[in-house]
């Protein structure tokens, strides 16, 4: 049971992690190829706030695995089907539009979980929070922005942000799922309830469609698996890039 215990609190920090590790690298796409200097600017920050909170919360993991294992080693010297992160954070960035609703649908969770982690019992995981939830509702704040500015816009940034949507939306779902092994980790003070924040998580998704001029997108039937390790194939292709330094040359350091 203790086993059990500890490999569901490792695997929901590990989902912290990757989270914001693997949404970070698709932001740094984008470098020198946004639509303009400020956007270029504004996304390449979004994604080092990522990538540093995913290092705090993967030494975190690492010092709870208790395998000498730290945020680097996580990061770069794991195999694609031991990432625990959601499916919507390694889909493709497609156009402005697309990677937009991406970001400001995922930001309004991450904030609502952020604030709620404040609360945790474990310290660390509260204290990372407390820093972290800042910077995610300044991403929260500026992606919803741009997600009413281009759906009031045009014709044309109106539709390409339509299109955002039904894209990103069969992720959502995932969002808030909670596997029955984390339950006791939960309760245990240690992570939170996901599922209990997805009433919030529409009614502020619901006010930015309602100023955006949106509808949401038709019921699709939900896509996840990211949690237990089934992923789509373009993570593969983000770990290929982002880890082969350390594939290549096990142990390198400068």
């Amino acid at each position: 049971m203790a086993d059990a215990f500890q490999n569901a609190r490792l695997a929901s920090v590990l989902a912290l992690g990757d989270d914001s590790l693997i949404l970070g690298q698709r932001l740094g796409e984008w470098c020198g190829h946004a639509p303009t200097v400020e956007l270029d600017l504004s996304i390449a920050n979004f994604g080092l706030d990522l990538i540093g909170q995913a290092q705090l919360f993967l030494d975190h993991a690492g010092q709870l695995e208790g395998e000498g294992r730290d945020g680097d080693a996580l990061a770069f010297r794991r195999d694609v089907y031991d990432f625990r992160n959601c499916l919507m954070v390694e889909q493709p960035n497609g156009d402005f539009g697309q990677t937009i609703v991406r970001q400001w649908l995922f930001s309004t969770w991450q904030r609502m979980l952020f604030e709620a982690m404040t609360g945790l019992k474990d310290e660390r995981l509260a204290e990372i929070s407390a820093k972290a939830v800042k910077e995610v509702a300044y991403h929260e704040r500026v992606a919803s922005d741009w997600v009413i500015r281009l759906g009031d816009g045009t014709d044309n940034s109106h539709a390409r942000v339509v299109e955002g949507l039904a894209w990103n939306w069969r992720f959502v779902d995932e969002l808030f799922v909670v596997d029955p092994a984390e339950r006791p980790v939960i309760d245990a003070g240690l992570a939170v309830d996901r599922s209990v924040l997805r009433p919030a998580w529409d009614a502020a998704i619901d006010s930015v469609l309602a100023e955006a001029g949106l509808d949401r997108p038709g019921l699709a039937r939900g896509v996840t698996g990211g949690r237990i390790g089934r992923h789509s194939e373009h993570l593969g292709h983000i770990l290929s890039e982002m880890q082969f330094l350390q594939r290549a040359y096990p142990g390198a350091s400068w």
